[in-house]
């Protein structure tokens, strides 16, 4: 599938659709470049699962954590990490583990520690908006 999104509103709006459709265990990979607007979808999709807080980008944190009507929510920025095993240390498997979905930018940083997706968008800047392609995981049936 893919979407021209014209403005951070289009964005957000997409990333609520999200919220409709994916179950509540999904491992979501999230491509694009520094202000893409990866967090952005994010933040739509946390806005209408009813999360009214500020949402930044864990790239400091590596993970933020949302807990939102007893669903949970896991939001990974890869960016700063050097070495795949990191995410061993920070206890990768436990958080995908869980009924959660799981949001990762940067996931290749996690290659080889990461199982296939159940989704992978990607955002391109083009203009003042982006184009958003999403793919489905040919293994995974969601």
């Amino acid at each position: 599938m893919q979407k021209y999104l014209d403005s951070t509103e289009e964005t957000e709006a997409f990333g609520a659709e999200l919220f409709k459709f994916l179950p509540s265990k999904c491992l979501i990979f999230l491509y694009g470049d520094l202000g893409a607007g990866k967090t952005t979808l994010v933040r739509g999709f946390l806005r209408a699962a009813g999360y009214n807080g500020a949402v930044k980008s864990p790239t400091y944190t590596l993970v933020e954590e949302y807990t939102i009507n007893r669903r949970k929510i896991f939001h990974f920025d890869l960016y700063r990490v050097t070495d795949p095993e990191d995410l061993e240390w920070i206890g990768i498997r436990d958080y995908l583990d869980q009924d959660s979905v799981c949001f990762v930018e940067w996931p290749d940083k996690g290659k080889g520690f990461l199982p296939e997706p159940d989704r992978v968008v990607t955002l391109i800047t083009q203009g003042l908006g982006r184009l958003l392609n999403m793919e489905y995981s040919p293994k995974k049936n969601l």
